[in-house]
């Protein structure tokens, strides 16, 4: 990573990819050293739902969602033509490009095929501002996109689960022995506790506060405080799964890597088949980089939520969706670089920021 990303990064998302490292660690540790830990877990449970990670994982998903500055999705309805070409790289070519990969790498680990299809089909709307921001992309253009996302995630993710899990899985006869059959509701009713829930809350929360203290306050005081919420309660659903598993993850590094490869083909793939498109269509480098950064990456969060929730905290489906985000930091932190060479070789444009060619 570069020292110019790093500055742009606060302290907590500087290093994501060692929390998690040492989050998984911690929950082996737990797992082995403290003897009831599990069932001390499981006391606070209705049914298969966990209270605690329940929780958790509502808390995860709200700081994102009332990051979006939806009374700005206008701005993605100006150009049509560019609107629709985001809309497919993220709604039908980045879904069907995991779900390949998914099958090509993971198909006879039928689980963690399951969960890196989970992540493919969450759309991302919280960690690829970050990355605009960092490579200088059209910041309103983003949030836009990411408005957009938000609202079709929740009209549609449990449409896609029903489809691409129950549907197709069934239909390539792939997954045998393995739980793949989710109702269209149990998955809209998994969709709306994770997501839906947080999306009113954030919706609420963000013309409420800014109608009562103003726009000011609430992108430079209230949004700060609340944004280390996402990353504490992401490890802590971390910690908890593999402290609930410690024995499966003996296998760890094996396994780990098994994901990891499709993961970073996709973020790969998906971010240069876009920029070049876009690129291609005549946008500038603002907007390419916007939408790059939006088809290339994931909602790892509610992949982990509806994960747990369906298949269960001590799943090889959860599992795999923890994987996301570790997979996820270093590759698109590593993209924010290749965009600031491209803009110097395909557009021309030199900044104040980037007079060294670097970022």
């Amino acid at each position: 990573m570069s020292d110019g990303v790093a500055k742009k990064l606060s302290f907590l998302d500087r290093y994501l990819t060692l929390w998690i490292f040492l989050a998984m660690i911690g929950g082996v540790l737990l797992g082995y050293l403290v003897p009831g830990a599990n069932k001390f877990i499981s006391k606070f449970q209705i049914g298969t739902t966990s209270i605690p990670i329940a929780i958790g994982l509502i808390l995860m998903m709200y700081p994102p969602l009332a990051k979006v500055k939806y009374e700005e999705m206008s701005l993605v309805f100006k150009d049509v033509k560019f609107l629709i070409f985001s809309l497919i790289q993220n709604w039908i070519v980045g879904p069907v490009v995991m779900f390949l990969l998914a099958i090509f790498f993971l198909r006879d680990y039928p689980e963690y095929m399951i969960g890196v299809i989970l992540v493919g089909l969450a759309r991302c709307i919280a960690m690829v501002i970050v990355w605009n921001e960092l490579a200088e992309g059209d910041r309103e253009y983003c949030v836009g996109l990411v408005a957009f996302n938000a609202i079709f995630q929740v009209l549609f993710y449990a449409v896609y689960i029903f489809f691409f899990i129950t549907v197709l899985l069934s239909w390539l006869d792939i997954a045998k022995g393995v739980k793949a059959e989710i109702s269209m509701l149990e998955a809209a009713k998994t969709v709306f506790i994770y997501l839906g829930i947080p999306f009113l809350g954030g919706l609420i929360t963000r013309f409420s506060l800014i109608k009562a203290k103003g726009k000011k306050w609430y992108e430079e005081k209230f949004i700060p405080l609340i944004s280390p919420i996402t990353l504490i309660a992401l490890l802590f659903t971390i910690v908890v799964m593999f402290s609930l598993k410690g024995e499966y993850i003996i296998e760890l590094p094996l396994h780990v890597v098994r994901i990891i490869i499709p993961l970073a083909i996709y973020f790969i793939f998906m971010w240069f088949i876009t920029f070049f498109i876009s690129y291609k269509m005549g946008a500038n480098y603002q907007r390419t980089t916007a939408v790059s950064f939006t088809a290339a990456s994931n909602d790892f969060e509610l992949a982990i939520a509806v994960a747990i929730a369906v298949f269960g905290i001590s799943s090889a489906q959860a599992f795999a969706t923890v994987i996301g985000p570790l997979v996820e930091v270093p590759v698109l932190i590593a993209l924010v670089n290749v965009a600031f060479a491209f803009r110097k070789k395909f557009f021309g444009a030199k900044t104040a920021n980037q007079l060294d060619g670097g970022v």
